[in-house]
């Protein structure tokens, strides 16, 4: 079976096809590589060499290790000092301000939760002082004495500010409703923990 088509049919074709040419060639070529990479299936634990944090990984590295070892003052060095910074998260909503990272961290280490997380599953997108990654967070965190399993989709934005990259905005959501009950409830119990 042959399948004919008219001109008309050929011409509307033809312009799709001019158009999606287009659009591609008016993409800048980082937005086009960044949709074809790969995610990176090794994950950043912030055990990691923090070297160079002009490099968008150590940057990353940086605030794994200051959540993951509960390092407050790293975790502010990682923050812009800017009241740009946004968070939205599951644990504290949307907060907006320079002093909110500070705050929301201060009671995630304080809680009982005990939680630790590694970032996985990611992409690395620039575009000039501008960098974002976006994947995925998996740990564990106590419930009394039950250890769980915390999955969280998550993206950092960071802007390059006098030679290091500075975290701007965190988004991260969970996808299950009773994790995400489960998980907010262990954090924000009554029984906090001393920082050191």
């Amino acid at each position: 079976m042959s399948a004919v088509l008219s001109p008309k049919t050929l011409t509307t074709l033809a312009m799709f096809g001019l158009i999606a040419h287009v659009a591609l060639l008016s993409m800048p070529m980082g937005t086009v590589n960044a949709q074809a990479m790969k995610p990176i299936q090794e994950p950043i634990t912030g055990n990691e060499e923090l070297g160079d944090l002009s490099q968008p990984p150590q940057a990353l590295a940086q605030f794994y290790r200051a959540f993951n070892t509960r390092d407050l003052k790293m975790m502010d060095e990682n923050f812009a000092h800017s009241d740009e910074v946004a968070i939205d998260n599951p644990l504290g909503g949307i907060r907006r301000g320079a002093d909110e990272p500070h705050k929301m961290y201060e009671g995630v280490f304080k809680s009982p939760a005990d939680v630790h997380v590694e970032f996985w599953d990611y992409t690395i997108h620039r575009a000039g002082d501008v960098f974002w990654a976006v994947g995925r967070e998996r740990g564990t965190y106590l419930d009394g004495q039950i250890v769980k399993n915390l999955n969280v989709r998550t993206t950092r934005i960071f802007q390059l500010i006098n030679g290091r990259w500075r975290q701007m905005h965190h988004h991260g959501s969970i996808e299950d409703a009773k994790l995400l009950g489960d998980y907010q409830d262990v954090v924000r119990s009554p029984s906090p923990k001393t920082l050191r």
